[in-house]
């Protein structure tokens, strides 16, 4: 009985150590395991991480006074509460218009490790994608002068710039969208799944590593890699059209390219699809399979790699809600009839 034991120790040490170089092998990386190795690579390098810039950044992450209708902020749609998501099948925005091209709100957290930002990929970086949805008319419609009315307006937020930028800082529209980036850089959920990678084999039950290898096996990996599981542009409906694409008329970038979106907290982030058409996770994994890799994921092949999906539920930083600054009379008025 005791040689057994040992026996199934071994053997399952020796399945761990495989499936790890399986998993290297199809490009598979861990969050680091080192909280400064995380920091050195989530910052940016043009936009340190600091302490006073991410608190400022989360002020203002939280903040709807820098919509147009004074009631809608990058949590709406990005609520951290909710996977980072919203948990609908089109972004609502500013006057309850849904988004004109039926696209759903991608997750924020983990977004750091994107090669690129939208779901067409027009952003290079955090920076950048944080000023699309303050301006844009379906979404919080705010013009660049409103935004730095606003905050230049309220003293609080003045004093808290210059703690975090310097007593000279200019505090404009692209100041503003960075500070915000640098809290979205904040925004890491390492979970079981980084655990193993980053060596330690029991950190997956059996049945998560069988869930692991199937992924692999199947060829989800081809796209969903990397440290994001996914986060690269990469074609759509590679050999079968996407079911539900007549819903909305996105088609991806001018070479019909559509970033992937990550699979980290996947379970916490449905509907599913750039649309939101997809309601459950096991009909996803079978779409998937079906238009993009060509075969027919069989039920039980499904239910391993939902099961290993799970494991991708990362440790979410704490998030206590701020209390944001009052305004003052110089801060822009709202009128939520005529705007």
């Amino acid at each position: 009985m005791k040689a057994l034991l040992i026996s199934a120790i071994v053997a399952s040490s020796v399945m761990g150590a495989s499936l790890l170089d399986e998993a290297k092998t199809a490009g598979l990386k861990p969050i680091p395991a080192n909280a400064k190795a995380v920091e050195k690579l989530t910052s940016n390098p043009k936009n340190p991480t600091t302490v006073a810039k991410a608190e400022l950044g989360k002020m203002l992450y939280f903040e709807p006074r820098l919509s147009k209708s004074g009631l809608i902020s990058c949590n709406t749609c990005h609520n951290l509460a909710l996977g980072g998501s919203d948990g609908m099948s089109a972004a609502i925005g500013h006057k309850w218009t849904a988004n004109p091209h039926h696209l759903s709100s991608p997750t924020v957290y983990n977004a750091v490790f994107y090669s690129q930002q939208f779901w067409d990929g027009r952003s290079p970086h955090l920076e950048d994608q944080a000023q699309g949805p303050i301006q844009a008319g379906p979404e919080m419609a705010a013009p660049k002068e409103f935004v730095e009315g606003v905050v230049n307006s309220i003293p609080s937020y003045v004093n808290l710039f210059k703690k975090a930028y310097g007593k000279d800082v200019k505090i404009n529209f692209a100041k503003v969208a960075d500070t915000i980036a640098v809290y979205e850089r904040t925004l890491v959920t390492p979970s079981r799944y980084d655990d193993f990678l980053n060596g330690k084999k029991n950190a997956l039950s059996k049945a998560e590593q069988k869930g692991l290898k199937t992924f692999i096996d199947k060829g989800c990996a081809t796209c969903h890699n990397n440290i994001a599981l996914g986060g690269t542009m990469q074609a759509f409906g590679a050999v079968a059209p996407y079911k539900h694409m007549n819903v909305g008329d996105f088609k991806g970038d001018k070479n019909g390219m559509v970033r992937v979106p990550t699979l980290r907290n996947v379970t916490e982030t449905a509907p599913y699809f750039h649309n939101g058409q997809i309601a459950t996770l096991s009909e996803a994994i079978k779409e998937m399979g079906r238009i993009q890799l060509g075969v027919d994921i069989n039920d039980k092949e499904t239910a391993e790699i939902e099961t290993f999906l799970k494991a991708l539920e990362g440790k979410k930083p704490t998030v206590i809600y701020p209390m944001l600054p009052a305004s003052t009379a110089k801060t822009p008025k709202v009128d939520v009839v005529n705007n």
